[in-house]
């Protein structure tokens, strides 16, 4: 085996919006609302194998807007992305797949989430820049933390 065949590979072979789906539940009244919606956000992600050094990383998005108890609108959207990784360290792979992969992802998302939403006929929704790095760590000190309290381990990726 030469040196070229066992150096590190990390590239990206496909970004593709895996799902996305818009509900207006209240329309067309709630065009009619004159006051500024809540919106919540939830980030998802998650990377699982497709083959021997291949990984689908999904990034998926749930904005919800709502006005007192009536939901404006509901967008959930996952940005996908097949990687290949490979000759990496074991040690490497889930940083590279919880920080790298989702940093990749997420101004797709991004773009995909304000559109839906504009031509929804709404305001479009800017998402804010996400620290992976830290949520990242965050994930791991509750996991090591658990551990240390005799629990199993819960691996959650939701953000």
């Amino acid at each position: 085996m030469s040196d070229a065949q066992n150096q590190p590979v990390f590239s990206i072979e496909k970004l593709y919006v895996k799902d996305i789906s818009l509900e207006i539940p209240n329309a067309p009244q709630v065009f009619l609302e004159r006051e500024a919606p809540q919106v919540d956000i939830q980030l998802h992600h998650e990377s699982n194998p497709i083959e021997d050094g291949v990984y689908q990383t999904l990034l998926t998005v749930t904005v919800t807007a709502k006005v007192k108890d009536k939901t404006m609108f509901l967008v959930e959207a996952g940005q996908a992305g097949i990687f290949v990784i490979r000759n990496i360290p074991a040690h490497d792979l889930e940083p590279i797949l919880g920080i790298a992969c989702p940093n990749i992802l997420y101004p797709y998302v991004r773009e995909v989430v304000s559109d839906v939403v504009s031509r929804a006929g709404f305001p479009p929704v800017v998402l804010t820049p996400v620290n992976f790095d830290a949520l990242f760590q965050a994930q791991k000190q509750a996991q090591a933390e658990q551990a240390q309290q005799g629990a199993s381990p819960i691996i959650q990726a939701t953000h």
